[in-house]
């Protein structure tokens, strides 16, 4: 068609109406083109034109025609922009009719934009907590068959994909033929096929049976005949974990979270029974899935429909995790209607998997029920257990051991199981930090990035250097629940520490922020990033980072000779091919399995008060709360050995032996005044020396460090007055040990304590 002929036969009316948009009696309206309260948009349908009056619109200064207007109200070029209208003249024309999937998206469009126009519409979902400006949702008022938008061809695609029912009715007043519409007075969502367009719709009636306008029982969920398609689309290949949802509504809510948006993908179930072959079908075809979340309704059937959908899909993919979120309300929607959305973070962190806690679920049909541990023909193959029976050993924390050095993590026994458990403690609502001391070329570094290949990698969040406000910039969940790698903490500035410090210590940081509001406009906001992390850094200093040591366990590199011993003979084997390289990396997938099946409880030690650290260690009160935190850890990985009583953990005796035992070195380092690896040098020393003077080339002959790291040891224990510094500097200077401590009898004293106290311990149980 020639543009003359578009004009003359497209109104500014036909053109409004297609948008949803409505002059009010003074033909004027809030422009759409920029944020307008006040109307600055006058219609003239005279000249079949709009012009806007503010200076902030980017159409100002000029007079639109139909074709101008839908150029700018969907950003097309023109050529586009002639192309939309002639759709919208005609939307049957031209040689091919139009496709179901075309039509059905123009009316979408429709009915998306008028929600504007009703103030029932924008009340409902405002009580709903739904914001369309985020979604896509549209209105249907039953209206878009009527006035100039009728036409031959619309009527008759309505008619054919069931948006019109002919039901042989005629207008009394105008004594033409009247149709019921589909889904009258309903929000609408679009369900899309694999290509993701819309092939189907969804209607909610924004009606209710005390409104006087719906009679009770009568149906408020409407979809199109012939249903298909999927409610947000299908979603992406690379997805490992999917959330399903019982109704589009509880599946919309979720989807305006940003969190839960960007880490998860979703899908919503058509009701209790709405899981079809279409859902299974693109649930089967995610190569990389790793979890299925339900988030079901509360009540009978939404739990039983959980069962039986669990089982449906474990039929055919029964290497998924299938776990269930338990909701504080009824469903999703009235859950984020009556709580902040970050409750759907914790939510999710405390979600269950189901056949390890389908027993005793009387609302779970007995034939839908599965034992607690899988059976062997269920395991998976590359190992002889699953992860709910490695966990449920007798001698776990032993067995995980072995298994981690199976990754590839020699030596350091109790250092790598400590680092293990404050690492896994990034779940929990009070996770855990490791600082790794030793010196330069020790293996600190490899050892936490080691320890981290062993998690889940999307949890991961490796660093080099942390910038000064870098840590002021995530968004508000990114650092949620995520475990935090930094390879030098040396390299941090003061300011990136502080932040460091103040997120460990209150797990968010606050800043005040100067921004850009929507007209330029330069505006001070307050940002907020929460900080759910566990940390491992490693350095080579001590006293430098006082204030982070105290938040955190500090363990020092073993750098004897024995443990250089393991790694070089562990090093060889691997270069002589005497080590499964295979069987390294099934250890390390086996044990990230074993982390996602651990769920976060809650713990009660009932001999906390009847257990206590020495009083000559350092900063008592907050060793006392670590203390207590690994505790809390080893029982959280015996928690398919411990007692549950009111969705509590119980620790046993077992539990404060293990966490003495592990944690025995941290805390020696807390009480002893030097630091990891300056204690292994000041004791090399000793051990050579004892009285005798001797210079830095003897240290060197003995200890084996290169010459910068030495001298900085030496004189930080002349600084200390261990050693005396004797001579002078042109002839070269001799060293004497001033101060033989006994730490060795340190060692002795404290293990006897916490013998003592454990066998007291026993004897009143």
């Amino acid at each position: 068609m020639e543009i003359t002929e578009i004009k003359s036969q497209l109104s500014i009316a036909n053109v409004l109406h297609y948008y949803g948009l409505k002059p009010d009696k003074n033909n004027k309206m809030c422009c759409p083109f920029h944020e307008d309260k006040t109307p600055s948009m006058q219609i003239y349908y005279k000249t079949q034109t709009a012009y806007c009056f503010s200076s902030n619109c980017k159409t100002h200064g000029k007079s639109m025609d139909v074709i101008d207007f839908i150029m700018h109200k969907e950003n097309l070029s023109k050529h586009e922009a002639i192309k939309k209208a002639e759709e919208i003249l005609n939307p049957g024309s031209g040689n091919q009719e139009i496709s179901k999937e075309k039509f059905l998206t123009n009316m979408f469009q429709y009915f998306r934009n008028a929600i504007s126009n009703s103030k029932p519409a924008k009340e409902y979902l405002e009580k709903r907590n739904l914001d369309n400006s985020i979604l896509e949702i549209g209105y249907n008022s039953g209206q878009f068959h009527h006035g100039e938008r009728k036409t031959g061809e619309l009527i008759n695609n309505a008619l054919e994909i069931g948006l019109l029912l002919d039901k042989g009715l005629v207008n009394n007043r105008t004594k033409e033929k009247a149709y019921q519409v589909f889904a009258n007075k309903c929000i609408i969502f679009p369900l899309k096929n694999r290509d993701n367009e819309i092939v189907s719709i969804y209607g909610r009636s924004i009606l209710e049976p005390n409104d006087n306008k719906l009679a009770a029982g009568t149906s408020r969920h409407f979809y199109l005949k012939n249903r298909s398609g999927i409610y947000p689309g299908y979603p992406k290949k690379d997805t490992k974990k999917l959330i399903l949802t019982e109704a589009i509504i509880d599946c919309a809510s979720l989807l305006q979270i940003n969190p839960i948006a960007n880490s998860y993908s979703l899908m919503a179930c058509f009701g209790t029974n709405g899981l079809n072959e279409e859902i299974l079908q693109a649930i089967k075809d995610l190569p990389e899935l790793e979890e299925i979340i339900f988030c079901f309704d509360q009540d009978k059937a939404g739990k039983m429909a959980v069962a039986k959908c669990s089982n449906l899909i474990m039929e055919q993919c029964n290497n998924v995790k299938i776990t269930s979120v338990e909701l504080p309300n009824n469903d999703v929607n009235e859950t984020l209607q009556l709580h902040d959305e970050s409750i759907f973070t914790e939510l999710l962190s405390n979600r269950k998997d189901i056949f390890l806690s389908t027993e005793g679920d009387s609302s779970i049909p007995r034939n839908d029920k599965r034992t607690v541990i899988l059976t062997k023909e269920e395991s998976p193959k590359a190992e002889p257990k699953t992860a709910a029976e490695f966990l449920q050993q007798k001698d776990l924390l032993k067995s995980l051991n072995q298994l981690i050095e199976k990754a590839g993590i020699i030596g350091e026994e109790n250092s790598r199981l400590l680092l293990f458990l404050i690492t896994i403690s990034y779940l929990n609502k009070s996770p855990l930090h490791g600082i790794v001391q030793g010196s330069s070329g020790s293996g600190k570094t490899h050892i936490i990035s080691r320890i981290a290949d062993l998690m889940p990698q999307e949890d991961v969040l490796r660093f080099t250097r942390i910038t000064e406000s870098s840590l002021y910039n995530w968004g508000e969940f990114d650092l949620f629940q995520k475990i935090i790698i930094i390879e030098d903490l040396d390299g941090l500035k003061e300011d990136a520490l502080y932040a460091l410090r103040e997120f460990i210590s209150n797990q968010v940081l606050r800043s005040s922020v100067t921004i850009k509001d929507k007209k330029g406009n330069n505006k001070s906001s307050h940002k907020i990033v929460k900080g759910q992390f566990s940390s491992l850094s490693a350095t080579t200093k001590g006293e430098t980072y006082e204030d982070n040591m105290n938040r955190s366990f500090i363990i020092a590199i073993n750098e004897s000779e024995e443990q250089t011993e393991k790694i070089i003979n562990y090093q060889n084997r691997r270069n002589a091919g005497e080590v499964d390289k295979s069987e390294e990396q099934k250890a390390i997938s086996f044990i990230q399995k074993i982390v996602k099946n651990l769920k976060h409880y809650e713990v009660i030690n009932p001999f906390a008060t009847q257990i206590q650290l020495p009083n000559n260690v350092k900063n008592k009160r907050r060793l006392n709360e670590m203390f207590q935190s690994i505790i809390k850890q080893i029982t959280i990985i015996h928690q398919y050995q411990r007692e549950t009583k009111d969705n509590f953990l119980i620790t046993e005796i077992e539990d404060i032996e293990n966490a003495v035992e592990i944690l025995f070195e941290s805390i020696i380092l807390k009480i002893d005044e030097l630091d990891g690896s300056l204690r292994q040098f000041f004791e090399k020393l000793k051990k050579a020396f004892k009285e005798d003077s001797f210079t830095r080339f003897d240290a060197m002959e003995v200890t084996g460090f290169k010459k910068t790291q030495l001298q900085f040891y030496l004189n930080e224990l002349v600084r200390l007055e261990y050693l005396k510094q004797i001579g002078y500097a042109n002839k070269g200077f001799k060293y004497k040990i001033s101060y033989s401590d006994n730490i060795q009898k340190v060692r002795k004293d404290l293990k006897e304590a916490f013998t003592k106290q454990l066998e007291e311990l026993k004897k009143k149980k």
